[in-house]
């Protein structure tokens, strides 16, 4: 599902998106006509009134997503496979994300038939992807379940092989965590083994997606397979790469020294210099340092910016973000960046004193403070 694939932009922003583009009027009509089409006693323009009748404006994107794959289920057959057959029929003629209707169909009614789901998830996972679908069987059938990821891990197929890592990934967006992986991610590393060098980004970013998840309740583990894994190839260092990135963002000192970022004690830091003490919600903070080094050159450094942001409790709640990585052969950089408080969909502000920082390999070097106004 490669328009799932973006880590720049928040999940409720990519999901504003998606909302705006899919799931509407033209699909849910087409997949009427195919659906009278296929099934004896449909009616096109009674299933998109089904479909549409209220509350379905006010709905979000999953919600809408599971009414239509309600509505699928109240207008065929009773029995499963028969139902599914029809499904599989109608899939033929759609892909993309609306395509999600399918898959969906099957993780909420067809737990009770194991293989009949199994092949159709197989096979709906090429319109777009079954990764949301699969989890309650792995939930319910995991010994079988995972022996199917390993099938799938080794499929010619890139669809196959990236939902075998996908569908297992402990906290995957928009869809439940699955908490006995939480707990304990072992049965899914044989399947990130077959699938660390893989010849496809998409793959390879769901690898790492995976490796990342896993990271938040098993830091260790993961930093152990991924030492095994460095130098294997440049596809599974980049997987590592973008799999660390949280470790990264802890500036865990163990984790800096594997991707070359050595402890930066000689490097010293000035307070930050904001041009603006007080800005107001919705505006902009330019702010900038100066970075020295007591060495011949500063050497591989990754330069992030933390802001603590205050909650409507009054509390700070930081947050890191990137600002540069490279190898410096100067002893003097300033340091400079803008940075907005417009309200997000995934944040909001509020005022009160808002401390910055200028970490250096996840090292604090530089600080200040600016005030948030209404």
């Amino acid at each position: 599902m490669k328009v799932l694939k973006s880590d720049s932009v928040s999940n409720s922003i990519v999901m504003k998106q998606l909302k705006d583009q899919f799931l509407q009027p033209p699909f849910i009509k087409r997949l009427a006509q195919v659906l009278e089409s296929q099934a004896p006693g449909v009616r096109s323009a009674t299933f998109i009134k089904a479909v549409t009748t209220s509350p379905w404006k006010e709905l979000e994107l999953m919600d809408r997503l599971r009414k239509i794959t309600d509505c699928i289920h109240n207008f065929l057959p009773d029995s499963y496979p028969e139902a599914l057959r029809t499904l599989q029929k109608v899939a033929r003629q759609f892909k993309g994300f609306d395509s999600l209707v399918f898959p969906d169909f099957i993780g909420r009614y067809g737990a009770e038939h194991l293989e009949e789901s199994i092949l159709a998830l197989q096979q709906f996972t090429e319109l777009c992807s079954s990764e949301f679908a699969v989890r309650p069987f792995i939930e319910r059938y995991p010994e079988p379940m995972f022996k199917q990821l390993m099938l799938w891990s080794k499929s010619s197929n890139v669809h196959h092989r990236r939902l075998a890592s996908e569908g297992c990934r402990p906290r995957l967006p928009w869809s439940f965590a699955l908490k006995e992986l939480k707990k304990d991610p072992s049965p899914i590393f044989p399947v990130l083994e077959i699938l660390n060098a893989d010849s496809e980004d998409y793959v390879r970013r769901s690898v790492a997606n995976n490796l990342n998840d896993i990271s938040k309740d098993h830091p260790d583990k993961v930093l152990e397979l991924v030492k095994r894994w460095q130098g294997k190839s440049k596809e599974t260092d980049w997987i590592i790469k973008h799999a660390c990135r949280g470790l990264l963002k802890q500036g865990r000192p163990d984790v800096m020294e594997l991707f070359g970022f050595t402890f930066p004690d000689n490097i010293t830091g000035a307070p930050i210099q904001f041009d603006s003490s007080v800005v107001r919600i919705g505006g902009k903070v330019a702010f900038s340092c100066t970075l020295k080094t007591s060495l011949v050159e500063m050497g591989k450094v990754q330069i992030e910016y933390v802001v603590y942001f205050i909650k409507a409790n009054g509390k700070p709640s930081s947050k890191v973000f990137q600002i540069s990585e490279r190898h410096e052969t100067s002893q003097r950089i300033e340091v400079s960046k803008r940075h907005s408080f417009k309200d997000l969909s995934t944040r909001k502000h509020f005022p009160g004193a808002h401390r910055f920082e200028i970490r250096v390999n996840g090292v604090p070097k530089c600080e200040g403070e600016m005030f948030l106004e209404k």
